[in-house]
């Protein structure tokens, strides 16, 4: 039998006692055993927790290294949520004063159908100072809309302006506009924004605005909103595809995607019922364009209580405002 050396004698004797050598040492013997590791992961929601084995009676071996163990702190909707972590990290942003803005700023709007909504954007898209918002004026024509507009204007100077319309918008001149007057067919609104406020403007759409906001810029991407009506967007490899009127193409029994999952069909039927329709028309849209991902926003997304279709994303109504800076770059 082979005689065993000093050093071999040595490093049998610490073994025996749990003693390892510093090439040796593992996470365990550094890291307390009733220490949880949190937050090692960014994603809302997520945490990552390394918890070691707690020893036997008696037993002198080493503490192994602890395995991670992934578990949910909440029930997201989908796998991939992520990008709801980051647009509600901006929505809560939106509510405080941004320490060091970088200019040029732009003034977001976002017209909608019951609501009007203002937000200071800096270079990088940042929310600079709160959100602003007033009931849309009943009844909503230009000279009304444009009014409310006007007292949402901040004090804190600013260089250009962005707006999502709910409407056809074609050079930023108003085509239609299903849920405001009916005089807005016609209407220069750029123009008279550059007007009223003496800078640069640019309308698009509501729906592509949110989007630009929000998706990831491969593939074929969709944007629904769900407020007093249905917008829709659709992006291919990050490019905008202006004025698809989806809402207003038959879907079923010769009702409109807007007269099935639109406000009114949601007070008459009800969440429930109406979070089904909502489901339904997803699923037809994915038969039909077959996108990487849908985007659903808009005030009414936060009521669907139907389990939504894989690749469907809810995003935060803040989107809306975010996607201004979007369409100056």
């Amino acid at each position: 039998m082979a005689t065993r050396s000093k050093a071999e004698k040595r490093a049998a004797g610490r073994k025996r006692e749990g003693k390892v050598g510093p090439k040796a040492q593992g996470v365990a013997d550094v890291v307390p055993t009733d220490v949880k590791h949190a937050d090692l992961d960014t994603r809302e929601g997520v945490t990552v927790t390394s918890e070691a084995a707690p020893k036997q009676a008696g037993e002198d071996a080493v503490m192994p290294e602890p395995t991670p163990t992934l578990t949910l702190d909440s029930q997201p909707a989908h796998a991939d949520d992520v990008h709801d972590a980051v647009v509600a990290d901006l929505a809560e942003s939106a509510q405080r004063q941004d320490d060091h803005p970088k200019p040029p700023f732009t003034l977001a709007v976002d017209i909608g159908g019951t609501g009007i909504k203002c937000l200071l954007l800096d270079a990088d898209g940042k929310p600079s100072g709160k959100r602003q918002r007033q009931e849309t004026p009943r009844p909503a024509t230009p000279d009304a809309v444009l009014q409310v507009i006007k007292g949402l204007i901040p004090d804190t100077a600013f260089d250009r302006v962005s707006v999502g319309f709910p409407g056809v918008v074609v050079g930023g001149v108003i085509h239609s506009a299903p849920n405001l007057d009916p005089s807005f067919a016609g209407f220069d609104l750029q123009s008279a924004l550059s007007h009223l406020t003496e800078k640069p403007v640019r309308v698009l759409n509501d729906a592509g605005l949110q989007g630009l906001g929000a998706i990831a810029g491969s593939g074929t991407e969709v944007v629904i909103t769900l407020g007093t009506g249905m917008g829709f967007a659709i992006y291919v490899e990050g490019r905008y595809v202006p004025n698809v009127e989806l809402a207003h193409h038959p879907l079923s029994k010769r009702r409109t995607y807007e007269e099935n999952v639109g406000n009114r069909a949601r007070k008459k039927f009800g969440n429930r019922k109406w979070s089904k329709r909502v489901k339904a028309a997803l699923l037809q849209i994915q038969k039909t364009f077959n996108p990487q991902r849908i985007y659903v926003g808009g005030g009414n997304a936060a009521k669907l209580s139907a389990k939504l279709p894989d690749g469907v994303v809810i995003i935060d109504n803040i989107a809306g405002l975010l996607g201004g800076i979007a369409l100056w770059r």
